[in-house]
């Protein structure tokens, strides 16, 4: 169930994210130069997109003030949801720059499938990780 209201709300925040930014991300390769990366550099060159899309997500989070109570249980999926679509132009510039170097379709899969499976762990490591620093 609320794997089920994270993809609506990040399907909904990807579909008005379509509509209203323009597809140009940080990450500008022209096609054919896309095509002679190898799979590690390809990964590589995403792997700033998802870190600043997963950071934004974990800022959101933490700074929701139901967080504190939250935190408590564990549960912090229903703030994962309501902070997507707060960071939808960090998702929407990894889901283009996976478009550009994978092929068209390839960022709206690795979205909805690695990457919305592993995002409450990564959150949750983000969050400890920012709470220990603050001690």
């Amino acid at each position: 169930m609320i794997l089920n209201s994270l993809l609506g709300a990040a399907l909904g925040a990807s579909l008005i994210v379509s509509a209203a930014v323009d597809s140009t991300g940080p990450l500008v390769l022209q096609p054919d130069r896309a095509l002679q990366l190898s799979l590690q550099q390809k990964r590589a060159a995403v792997r700033p997109l998802v870190s600043s899309a997963t950071e934004c997500i974990a800022r959101k989070v933490s700074a929701d003030p139901r967080f504190g109570e939250l935190i408590k249980t564990g549960n912090v999926n229903d703030l994962i949801v309501d902070s997507v679509p707060s960071c939808v132009e960090a998702v929407r510039s990894m889901i283009d720059a996976y478009d550009r170097l994978f092929g068209h379709g390839a960022g709206e899969t690795f979205f909805m499938g690695p990457y919305l499976d592993g995002l409450p762990a990564a959150v949750n490591a983000l969050i400890n990780t920012l709470v220990k620093g603050a001690e």
